[in-house]
């Protein structure tokens, strides 16, 4: 005990800063599993830098943890029935380990955290995306033999002053969360009920990250939030309607924070995720043409080609509306690969409705989907307002034909490289071939060539000489 006499007033607190230094003294090991989005494994490292703090260090294996946490994912069905089953195999070395604690972080965390702890009994720790910084005193909790959780939402948390443990595979590229949460509510997603409402981070702190991150051997950066068009820093977090003309004026925009952080050094690149089509501006447009190091790569989710549909999904825009963006992107930066999410047999989504998304991914002809059939998500807008009432049947059907074209697109756009030269960030070595290593490009395409005396970090011109229908093969020039 730090003090044999304690103020009665403080002896709860001091008891749990001694379990605490007990519980974190020995050297333990965490476990970190990570499901979902990128922000999800930004959110991993956060939760490591948390804890390594704190004596814990981190290991691969999990039959040798301490503690197992599993960063979920609430977005789509699929996704929680995965984490689930993980969960009963980690509950099953609990026969051998006894000590062992196992805890849920993230979006999951928040929307089950009764059938976690209660009804299904799979977990010790259920925490949610804004309780991090409260691990250690849930930890001690968990350690006493208790159930320990906490998945208030926050209005301000960031995360800002927290420098993640890295904990990417190939050690080139690194996510910054720039924002949290999400004000956009699609009637289809479950996001602002477990992260919370949009905040944006102070812009000082996200350069800050990346430029340690550059100094650490990093040639990569992505910045991350739920819509980072939206991103607004105005010096004292509020939110945009709430700012006065003159205090928009002095505000940093996504456009101007992408400036700030590619000017860190010609050799960082910079990438971003995830754009809302309604807030893509042409100034984001022009500030991507202005610097060769932010990325030409666009992410740009359109999820239906049918305006009543996308107006059923609350996303605020027309097909139209999504068109002129797409031609925007053309027109300011003609060589930009662009990709997008889409799901098909949302809610009354009708066979004409769906010929809309197919006839829009013509006209766009994206380099790469992420596609999925429509999954009614608890505490939505569409599972209170609308029926899922379109077939399981139907609904694979369309995704099979949306797959098909989206396969037979990404075959025309990965084809006109050949003959061109990219400059590719070397990352790994090739999965096929030790003698190969690969990249992507500024368009975010991977691309293969021979090994030679590079290493991971390396940029390279890359002459393309051959493709599959998604990979560009070449050589050094």
């Amino acid at each position: 005990m730090e003090s044999k006499i304690i103020d009665e007033s403080k002896q709860g607190e001091a008891l749990v800063r001694e379990v605490q230094k007990n519980t974190f003294s020995a050297g333990k090991k965490m476990f970190l599993e990570s499901y979902g989005c990128q922000m999800n494994f930004a959110d991993s490292e956060i939760v490591a830098s948390i804890l390594i703090d704190k004596g814990y260090t981190t290991t691969s294996d999990y039959k040798e943890a301490d503690i197992i946490f599993v960063n979920t994912c609430a977005i789509r069905e699929n996704a929680e029935s995965k984490v689930r089953q993980r969960l009963y195999d980690y509950k099953k070395v609990k026969k051998t380990n006894k000590n062992l604690l196992i805890g849920v972080l993230g979006c999951m965390a928040e929307r089950l955290k009764h059938q976690f702890l209660e009804q299904e009994k799979l977990v010790d720790m259920v925490v949610g995306p804004d309780a991090y910084r409260d691990l250690p005193n849930l930890i001690a909790v968990a350690e006493g033999g208790q159930q320990a959780i906490n998945v208030l939402l926050s209005k301000e948390e960031t995360y800002a002053d927290i420098s993640p443990v890295r904990l990417d595979a190939n050690g080139v590229s690194a996510f910054v969360s720039i924002m949290r949460g999400c004000d956009n509510m699609c009637s289809f997603c479950v996001v602002p009920f477990t992260r919370g409402r949009e905040r944006s981070r102070e812009p000082e702190t996200i350069v800050k990250e990346a430029r340690e991150a550059f100094e650490n051997g990093y040639r990569e950066i992505t910045l991350l939030g739920q819509n980072v068009n939206s991103y607004l820093w105005s010096g004292g977090g509020l939110k945009k309607e709430n700012l006065t003309e003159e205090q928009k004026a002095n505000s940093t925009t996504f456009a101007e924070l992408l400036e700030m952080v590619a000017l860190i050094h010609p050799e960082l690149r910079v990438r971003y995720s995830t754009s809302h089509p309604k807030d893509m501006g042409d100034d984001v447009l022009h500030m991507m043409a202005k610097y060769e190091n932010i990325c030409k790569y666009v992410h740009l989710p359109v999820q239906s080609g049918n305006s009543d549909v996308l107006e059923k999904m609350n996303r605020g825009y027309t097909r139209e509306w999504y068109l002129d963006r797409i031609a925007a992107i053309r027109r300011i930066l003609p060589d930009a690969g662009i990709s997008a999410d889409i799901i098909t047999g949302f809610c009354g989504e009708t066979e004409e409705q769906h010929q809309d998304t197919l006839s829009l991914m013509e006209d766009v002809q994206y380099e790469f989907a992420y596609m999925f059939s429509y999954s009614e998500r608890p505490k939505t807008l569409a599972e209170r307002k609308y029926k899922d009432d379109v077939p399981a049947e139907i609904k694979s059907r369309r995704l099979t034909e949306i797959v098909d074209a989206q396969r037979r697109h990404s075959e025309i756009r990965t084809k006109q490289g050949l003959g061109k030269v990219y400059k590719v960030l070397v990352e790994n070595v090739s999965k096929k071939s030790a003698d190969m290593m690969s990249g992507r490009n500024s368009q975010n395409t991977v691309c293969v060539f021979p090994k030679g005396n590079l290493k991971k970090g390396d940029y390279v011109n890359v002459l393309i000489t051959s493709c599959t229908s998604g990979t560009l093969i070449g050589e050094c020039v």
